[in-house]
């Protein structure tokens, strides 16, 4: 086996036939079935199963293709650290981010990234599950992690700042007279919560029920913008971090009293290269703690009883409702 079949592999797998892996890897159509074949044969299963709409993995070559990704991610780190000079970066690095967090301070870090290194390609996507970004970082499969810090962070762990998080209230709520909102005050609204799995939805939940508030959910959603525009529209509020508020919709937020916050940390994986480590420069550069509703804009009156109340900020929800635990081995 290679580590071009490996490639080959996730390339029909990622595009659903071979044609279309072999346009992306820009190579004849026949090289890549011949490679597929090959593949099949010295493993002796079949890793893909043909049906009305394309190829899809069977159930072992689903457990097989999340090998090859870590193997072919390992590959390209590597090539890439051999590669790097003082004042070059080239390769492929993959950035996971906790949903919700950084949204405001990763793509400019990103950018300035880009921008002094053109030849280094980075790939970043958001997880809000907890469990799989634990997984994808336990298999390697990142290279930097951005998330809330929780009770079983890895003691290597980097911390960038905090995370604030606000009520978003619907266009006209009686609320949106005041400067910022006791949590008490929300007992029997509806809440835009998110999906299960989602660590943003532990957050809320922990927060509503340290609150003795119930959490009724009027709706569901995946993404923070998506829950914003819905609670902007009056479905229901919901609760997120200051920097996840879209352009357009501050107006509609505020801060909430007892403080809700966690700390946001940067895991790169073990024997991080130069990439890695120029990103966390980056990422340590931007402003974490200063959003436009941080404590540090609320009125002073706001800004002296949320001090008082520091430690309200529990525990627990830095605990349950984030990257729950991240062993030290990534």
């Amino acid at each position: 086996m290679s580590l071009r079949q490996y490639e080959y592999a996730l390339a029909v797998a990622e595009e659903g036939s071979v044609t279309a892996a072999a346009e992306l890897l820009r190579v004849a159509q026949p090289s890549v079935s011949q490679q597929i074949r090959g593949l099949e044969r010295e493993l002796g299963v079949q890793l893909f199963a043909r049906t009305p709409t394309g190829l899809v993995p069977t159930v072992v070559g689903r457990a097989f293709l999340r090998e090859a990704e870590v193997a072919v991610s390992a590959s390209r780190r590597a090539r890439a650290t051999a590669r790097a000079g003082a004042d070059e970066l080239v390769g492929e690095m993959v950035v996971a981010a906790q949903m919700g967090f950084g949204t405001r301070q990763l793509p400019g870090a990103l950018g300035t990234l880009r921008r002094r290194f053109p030849r280094l390609e980075v790939t970043v996507f958001e997880e809000p599950s907890s469990a799989e970004l634990e997984r994808l970082c336990r298999r390697g499969a990142v290279n930097l992690a951005l998330m809330a810090a929780c009770e079983r962070s890895p003691s290597d762990a980097h911390h960038l700042g905090d995370e604030s998080f606000v009520v978003v209230l619907g266009a006209g709520h009686r609320l949106l007279a005041a400067d910022r909102v006791e949590l008490r005050e929300l007992e029997g609204e509806p809440w835009v919560r998110f999906d299960r799995d989602s660590a943003l939805d532990g957050v809320l939940l922990n927060v509503l029920r340290d609150n003795s508030l119930t959490p009724t959910p009027v709706a569901r959603v995946s993404q923070t913008a998506t829950a914003v525009r819905w609670a902007a529209h009056g479905l229901g509020v919901t609760l997120v971090p200051a920097s996840a508020v879209p352009h357009g919709y501050e107006h509609l937020v505020r801060p909430v009293f007892p403080v809700v916050s966690q700390p946001v940390i940067a895991v790169l994986r073990h024997g991080a290269g130069p990439a890695e480590t120029a990103l966390l420069d980056l990422l340590r550069e931007e402003t974490w703690s200063e959003s436009a509703w941080s404590e540090s804009a609320w009125p002073e009156s706001i800004r002296s009883e949320s001090t008082q109340s520091e430690s309200i900020r529990s525990e627990s929800i830095r605990s349950e409702s984030a990257s729950a635990s991240f062993s030290a081995v990534f």
